[in-house]
């Protein structure tokens, strides 16, 4: 299973759109109009068929409909320039997967558009959203034991694309594109293999103004406060995972995190920290094949990691990769992985959700809160 989830929900839908796309390191810039743009796209793809256990459910093709709404980001917030204009946007998406297993699902995500090339028509951009999707059909031993891409009826999606905008009209763009959409509950339920979907996009955007003019940049707001300082990062999460599909009980995760970071430019953070596991489904995996009067070793785990912070304002893309110095019950490799989205309530509280990763493969969604010191 790729890197995913039913993560970055929450926070991605309430804090990413609401919080974060308008979060800024120091005073805001005189205000400036934010276009809109209005999309529908008709799309079209096919199923990876990642695994042998899922070959049986790619019969056909999925086709579907999004409904998307933009805002141009116009320098409202420092970070604005520093990625050079993006748009920010939500998008509905319906998909039909001509399947009786699968049936169809629906998808609410929130998303970043950065342009890699504009002309006075033309708009080459590339698109990373991510969000909650929706299916009515999910796995079930009785109804519907033949689904075994997803288990829940809500999942993480994430979606990665490339897209052509070209002028019709001073207003209308035709809108070419290329995606990769996956969707997952990051192994809260089982079996939990994900859905890979590479789609091709045709469609429509009504443009409020195809060009802006950017708000002047405020050179006190465009060096950060805190460039090139240390902190402190203190903090605790709670998971829930299932161990597989015929153990339907759910148990309880949790860590404990201690880093220390630096701000190294306007948009990065940089990490190294230590941390300490307790997964209870461990104890219920070693009592499935210990014997009676075994000694049964240690469950708790502890590592050490490097990360990095990817800043938009006050939320974070964050990527770290660990490693475990203490693991006495030898249930994954040495190594692991976290991605997560991690949002300041305020200058020195915070709250993430993170999605933990043994070798791609999803092993529990953590929501976690902390201090910055």
């Amino acid at each position: 299973m790729l890197l995913s989830t039913r993560l970055f929900l929450a926070l991605a839908l309430g804090l990413g759109a609401a919080a974060g796309l308008r979060a800024q390191d120091g005073p805001p810039p005189a205000a400036t109009p934010e276009p809109l743009v209005l999309g529908l796209y008709a799309q079209g793809g096919f199923i990876i068929a990642h695994s042998p256990r899922v070959k049986h459910l790619v019969t056909a093709h999925p086709t579907g409909l999004e409904l998307n709404l933009q805002r141009q980001l116009t320098g409202r917030a420092p970070w604005h320039a520093w990625y050079r204009y993006p748009k920010a946007g939500l998008a509905l998406v319906y998909y039909d997967y001509h399947s009786p297993v699968l049936r169809h699902s629906f998808a609410a995500s929130v998303y970043l558009s950065k342009a890699f090339w504009r002309t006075q028509r033309q708009d080459l951009s590339f698109r990373l959203g991510t969000g909650v999707g929706y299916f009515p059909f999910p796995f079930d031993q009785q109804a519907n034991h033949k689904n075994t891409f997803v288990s829940s009826r809500l999942n993480a999606t994430i979606q990665a694309r490339l897209e052509y905008d070209v002028a019709l009209t001073p207003r209308l763009g035709l809108l070419l594109g290329v995606a990769l959409n996956h969707y997952s509950n990051g192994a809260t339920a089982k079996p939990n293999l994900g859905i890979n979907i590479p789609t091709l996009l045709l469609g429509l955007n009504y443009h409020q103004q195809r060009h802006f003019t950017p708000a002047p940049l405020d050179p006190a707001a465009d060096q950060p406060a805190d460039l090139g300082r240390n902190f402190w990062n203190l903090s605790a999460s709670a998971g829930l995972k299932q161990r597989n599909e015929s153990d339907p009980k759910t148990y309880w995760v949790n860590s404990v995190t201690v880093a220390v970071g630096r701000r190294v430019n306007r948009k990065s953070n940089l990490l190294v920290g230590a941390e300490g596991f307790y997964d209870r489904s461990l104890l219920a995996e070693q009592r499935d094949t210990a014997r009676a009067g075994d000694r049964l070793p240690d469950v708790k785990k502890a590592g050490v990691f490097i990360g990095h912070e990817l800043l938009f304002g006050r939320l974070a893309f964050d990527t770290h990769l660990g490693f475990y110095l203490y693991n006495p019950y030898k249930s994954n490799k040495f190594y692991y992985e976290r991605v997560g989205l991690k949002y300041h309530f305020t200058e020195h509280v915070f709250g993430a959700i993170d999605l933990k990763v043994h070798r791609g493969a999803a092993d529990v969604l953590e929501w976690k809160v902390g201090v910055k010191l």
